[in-house]
């Protein structure tokens, strides 16, 4: 029987992207997403989920296992975009980002743990960001979820590795998706001490967004680590530039990494 994935967040984007690359490479894959019957062009099934709902989360999993009894992967890949000065974000939906971000993924991994345990085997994917490795201006929220993800996932690891199950956190960088549309973006107000540089540097973020790579390279990466034997902990995927820009942040004095940052910006 061909391996089986469960796919959080495959109706559009990467994660859409992932489940279409897998199916024609002959795995079974199921996606979820909020609201399937919003997506009839879907080329594998869609399950109902939210990953902040954990009825529905067992629901998605019950369905899976009655229909092919197993689940190899799963590929934490729903996530929320947030942007804004950190100060004028609202605490509600700093809370979200991280409920869904953060939290989410975690809900879906005690989900499914029990069943891998059960088979002594499964492999779990979790979709981070480059920006998770570093604090971004206007997008500190979003990097802090993402980077929160990353390091619970490498407690996890070590925890679960006697079940047989692997986990292994895939950090994208900038790709040509809908992110930029359904992120909460806090307004640039008229009368806010941060209006220019906020939105320069929103306009900089979706500008990188538009002219990202194409999501199917992320999905030729999963493919590669998934028949991968024993994957490594961390994989970043993006340009060149956006990759080295973890390896200058080791290197780097603090002070002189800023610097970078706040000049690639246009902040200083």
């Amino acid at each position: 029987m061909p391996k089986v994935v469960l796919i959080t967040g495959g109706s559009s984007g990467i994660g859409k992207a992932i489940g279409e690359y897998l199916s024609e490479k002959g795995y079974k894959v199921f996606g979820t997403s909020r609201n399937p019957k919003n997506c009839s062009d879907s080329t594998f099934p869609l399950l109902k989920m939210d990953v902040n709902d954990t009825e529905s989360i067992e629901a998605a999993i019950a369905e899976v296992l009655s229909k092919v009894e197993k689940i190899d992967v799963v590929i934490n890949n729903a996530g929320v975009g947030i942007t804004g000065p950190i100060e004028e974000t609202p605490e509600t939906e700093i809370k979200k980002a991280f409920q869904t971000n953060f939290h989410g993924p975690i809900n879906v991994i005690k989900a499914v743990l029990p069943q891998m345990r059960k088979q002594g085997f499964g492999h779990i994917l979790n979709i981070t960001s480059i920006a998770g490795y570093m604090g971004l201006p206007y997008r500190g929220i979003y990097s802090a979820s993402k980077a929160a993800l990353e390091i619970t996932i490498e407690a996890m690891r070590m925890e679960t590795i006697q079940f047989g199950v692997k986990m292994t956190n895939v950090a994208p960088g900038d790709f040509a998706t809908n992110i930029a549309a359904g992120r909460y973006h806090a307004p640039v107000l008229d009368n806010s001490p941060y209006k220019k540089d906020y939105g320069n540097t929103l306009k900089t973020m979706n500008d990188h967004v538009d002219n990202g790579g194409n999501p199917m390279e992320m999905a030729k990466a999963v493919h590669k680590i998934i028949e991968t034997a024993n994957p490594r902990i961390h994989y970043k995927v993006g340009s060149p530039l956006q990759k080295f820009s973890i390896v200058l942040k080791r290197i780097l004095p603090d002070k002189v990494y800023e610097r970078m940052l706040l000049k690639h910006y246009g902040l200083k």
